[in-house]
């Protein structure tokens, strides 16, 4: 930890708001995208935001320093998403407004024209919509460590670290869950292009 902030997290701990307030300005940024990622909803990310920097303040005092005070925060908001990702698993929808990215290779990409046409736009829409519905699938620990590994870019030991497993358990969820994202893609899309063929099917012989 660097040394400014051993001494931001020092006088934190004595009750300096003005010390708390700066390393919410350093962190603020990244804890908001970590809570957008986890529950899809920018007002919600936001509240979640604030929430676990208030749970980090009042818990401040046993901050022992073990772990960097990042990981530490990041601990604390990914609990908080989590905790809120199981109160509303089965009745809320997840947001996501970017492909994901994964070491396998991407799922959805971007349009990559800077004026898409209308046909663009609604085929990334309807695109983003089919993501959303896939990911609502997964259980929070796997939508976790997608997020964090593939969209928020933590390496596998702060992801240990944050979550409190050995890495070999992160790395076999983190499987388990591309696995089951992929899978649930391409069953929708099988699905799909048999609803199409039937549809075919039926304008042939009506057509007949």
């Amino acid at each position: 930890m660097p040394e400014d902030e051993k001494l931001l997290v020092s006088h934190c701990q004595t009750g300096d708001l003005r010390a708390y307030d700066e390393l919410m300005q350093r962190y603020e940024k990244k804890v908001y995208a970590l809570c957008f990622r986890m529950v899809g909803d920018r007002d919600d990310a936001a509240d979640l935001a604030q929430e676990a920097f208030l749970k980090a303040f009042r818990a401040l005092p046993s901050f022992k320093g073990e772990a960097s005070f990042s990981t530490w925060l990041f601990r604390i908001v990914t609990n908080t998403c989590l905790d809120e990702r199981r109160k509303r698993k089965n009745n809320s929808s997840v947001s996501l407004d970017k492909p994901w990215p994964t070491e396998e290779g991407e799922l959805l990409r971007e349009v990559l024209d800077n004026t898409p046409g209308p046909l663009a736009v609604t085929l990334q829409r309807e695109l983003q919509a089919e993501i959303r519905s896939l990911l609502n699938k997964l259980s929070p620990a796997q939508r976790a460590v997608i997020v964090m590994r593939d969209l928020e870019g933590f390496s596998y030991e702060e992801m240990a670290t944050i979550l409190q497993v050995n890495m070999g358990t992160i790395k076999s969820r983190l499987n388990r869950a591309r696995q089951q994202l992929r899978t649930l893609y391409l069953q929708k899309r099988e699905q799909i292009s048999t609803q199409e063929h039937l549809k075919g099917k039926g304008g042939l012989n009506r057509d007949l």
